[in-house]
């Protein structure tokens, strides 16, 4: 299949008789991608059964055809009805299938309505079992709640060979493909797509996406940070803003960062460097619509307020790296080497880092000497007194 990003979320392939369940919020593109991957599993010569029990078939063929999926090998069921769906796999014997959604699917022996617990665990239980005993692949997508978790009883994860989960915004292009239960690969894979007109493409160089049309200098406020998504490092811009609060309580907004963790940083900030934020808001952005959720952007967000605060910006080319604890000690990251590599190829070739991480940034050093420099700091105070001096 000629799909990279899906591959390796799959383990190398779509694997036959497995059972794949894709979660995410509705509108994020989930349908979408199933359906390209319809398309190249088509293309290889392998017929396709998409079953929707809620759209009708014109419906899907529009978006089939727009996404190029080949007619010839392409078999749409619009019914919510699984046990008409089991005549047609058992008529058609394709190589993959499709349910969007398990939410919209019921069995008739069962009285409770579809989108129940009790309809959606019996489903699922009946494609497993089609699946195991046919060797179809079976594609199942899913609905999630508020909090982000797969509507239906938890066993239905369990139930499943794999889960994923394609994250987002709406309102940008991004998006992320992220593995959460594989029996046949690992869980540690990230998919990084931009949303365009076609259809989900997937991004080789996501750093140049979510950096396009920014220089290497720096400006107060804005901290380049280099994060793992899954093995992959990728390149995040954050951005924080002060300002006087006109309120009794200032405001804290955060976005694309945990609120909590700016929270504690601000506090650490107020604790152990004197810098005082309790009568400004403050705003973090995390540029364009990427959302960071590791710990070791620690540093880079705090060092993003303090930069605002002091309108003083970071040298030009710097990236900042490194997990900030209550005491204001600056913790060890893992994947050091890999990280400073991708901000190097960006550009970027000064980097602050934790002083317990100096025998990682010296393999990497020794190989680039001429133009990387690295300074290496254990506390927030040495990052804030170097901001302060202009020597970070």
């Amino acid at each position: 299949m000629s799909m990279p990003e899906v591959n390796r979320h799959l383990g190398g392939g779509i694997v036959p008789g497995s059972v794949i369940l894709w979660g995410g919020e509705p509108g994020i593109g989930k349908s979408t991608l199933v359906l390209q991957i319809c398309g190249a599993v088509s293309r290889t010569g392998r017929s396709v059964l998409y079953i929707s029990g809620a759209e009708s078939e014109f419906q899907i063929k529009m978006r089939a055809n727009r996404l190029g999926m080949d007619e010839e090998k392409r078999f749409i069921l619009s019914s919510p009805d699984l046990s008409s769906a089991e005549e047609q796999i058992a008529s058609l014997r394709p190589g993959l299938v499709v349910i969007d959604s398990i939410q919209t699917m019921y069995l008739s022996g069962l009285d409770s309505p579809p989108g129940s617990p009790a309809q959606i665990r019996e489903c699922t239980h009946h494609l497993v079992r089609i699946a195991k005993q046919t060797g179809t692949a079976v594609m199942i997508i899913g609905h999630v709640t508020k909090e982000g978790n797969l509507a239906g009883p938890r066993m239905l994860e369990h139930m499943v060979d794999v889960v994923l989960y394609l994250e987002g915004d709406r309102s940008y292009q991004f998006r992320i493909l992220r593995t959460v239960k594989n029996r046949f690969g690992s869980t540690a894979e990230t998919g990084l797509f931009m949303m365009d007109e076609k259809g989900l493409k997937e991004m080789e160089n996501p750093s140049a996406f979510l950096l396009r049309d920014r220089e290497i200098r720096s400006s107060p406020g804005n901290v380049i940070f280099s994060c793992m998504e899954g093995q992959r490092p990728v390149l995040a811009e954050i951005q924080a803003l002060t300002v006087h609060s006109a309120f009794a309580v200032p405001r804290r907004i955060a976005v694309g960062y945990d609120y909590n963790r700016m929270i504690i940083l601000l506090a650490v900030l107020e604790k152990k460097t004197g810098l005082s934020f309790s009568y400004h808001d403050v705003y973090i952005n995390v540029v364009s619509g990427f959302r960071i959720t590791e710990t070791a952007a620690d540093l880079a967000a705090a060092m993003s307020m303090v930069s605002i605060q002091m309108n003083r910006g970071l040298p030009s080319g710097t990236v900042v790296m490194g997990e900030v604890g209550l005491t204001g000690e600056i913790l060890p990251l893992n994947h050091v080497e890999r990280r400073m590599k991708e901000a190097y190829k960006m550009g970027f070739s000064h980097f602050v880092l934790p002083a317990s991480n100096e025998e990682d940034s010296r393999r990497f050093t020794a190989a680039h000497p001429e133009d990387t420099t690295v300074s290496l700091i254990s506390h927030i105070g040495e990052a804030v007194d170097s901001l302060r001096s202009g020597n970070s």
